[in-house]
């Protein structure tokens, strides 16, 4: 090497220098641009993986007030969702359910009308039981004609609604005339729950054999008459994923909020028993 290429290595090595320098940072760039874009993917998908749409729930009539509610928290803790509902007597809604109805979610007032569903094969998995209720007696505002007992409603001339027997309300019912040894010939038998409370609401009945929940929901519309009997008739209320349900991932978030401690405290408060 002759003296003149001796004196011009440094310059050429600190050249080189700052060539890898400018490759190390444009390479930490790159890095940098490609875990950018990674994790912005992955919020892309966490973000598709939100749930959204409507979820169609068919639940039992005296479920109204607390599935109402517990839909409307539903929608606001996940934006995007609706929560509909079909209320109605267990064995219409099930009925339905088994012809193609479109829902999404069952809750049903006894394990016997949620069998018509699992039966005919509609249920995604086992049902599982979410809440209970027991039996009341709703009588007029200040209970005039001092009902204080199941028997006291077979007197004469006092207008009795009940439950159609095929509803959960109306075999429960049935359940405690029997064990008591009672006979009692209403003056209707109504669809679901809320109609037979309808009837002494509007006075077109002295009274009506209830769940508890119903009886609390009306407030000062009716009185409410509890009754031994009614510990020996309480009805479970079991809950399904259906089978074919459109939007199955956002009702099973549903389901879980039911079931959760927020969704039992929700149901407790309005009169529901725990499993």
């Amino acid at each position: 090497m002759t003296p003149r290429s001796a004196r011009r290595t440094p310059r050429t090595l600190r050249l080189a220098g700052a060539g890898a320098a400018a490759l190390l940072a444009l390479t930490a760039c790159s890095s940098s641009d490609s875990d950018s874009g990674a994790a912005g993917s992955d919020a892309s998908a966490l973000s598709s993986s939100k749930l959204s749409g409507t979820v169609n729930v068919f639940a039992a009539a005296s479920l109204k007030e607390s599935f109402t509610t517990l839909g409307k928290e539903f929608e606001k803790a996940h934006p995007g969702t609706k929560v509909t509902f079909n209320f109605g007597g267990s064995d219409t809604l099930a009925a339905s359910i088994t012809s193609g109805a479109g829902a999404d979610v069952f809750a049903a007032a006894s394990p016997k009308t949620m069998k018509i569903v699992t039966a005919a094969g509609d249920a995604s998995g086992a049902p599982a039981t979410f809440v209970r209720n027991q039996l009341e007696i709703a009588t007029l505002p200040g209970n005039p004609d001092k009902i204080a007992s199941l028997k006291d409603l077979t007197k004469s001339g006092l207008k009795v609604v009940l439950c159609d027997k095929e509803v959960p309300c109306g075999a429960a019912a049935q359940k405690a005339l029997d064990a008591s040894s009672l006979k009692l010939t209403p003056v209707s038998y109504e669809q679901d729950v809320k109609s037979a409370l309808t009837k002494v609401e509007l006075k077109e009945a002295d009274a009506a054999v209830v769940y508890k929940t119903d009886v609390k929901a009306a407030g000062d519309k009716v009185a409410g008459v509890e009754f031994p009997e009614s510990a020996d008739a309480v009805n479970d209320y079991p809950i399904a994923l259906l089978k074919d349900a459109p939007n199955a991932a956002t009702a099973q978030a549903f389901i879980e909020l039911v079931r959760s401690a927020e969704g039992q405290k929700v149901l407790t408060a309005a009169g529901f028993l725990t499993p």
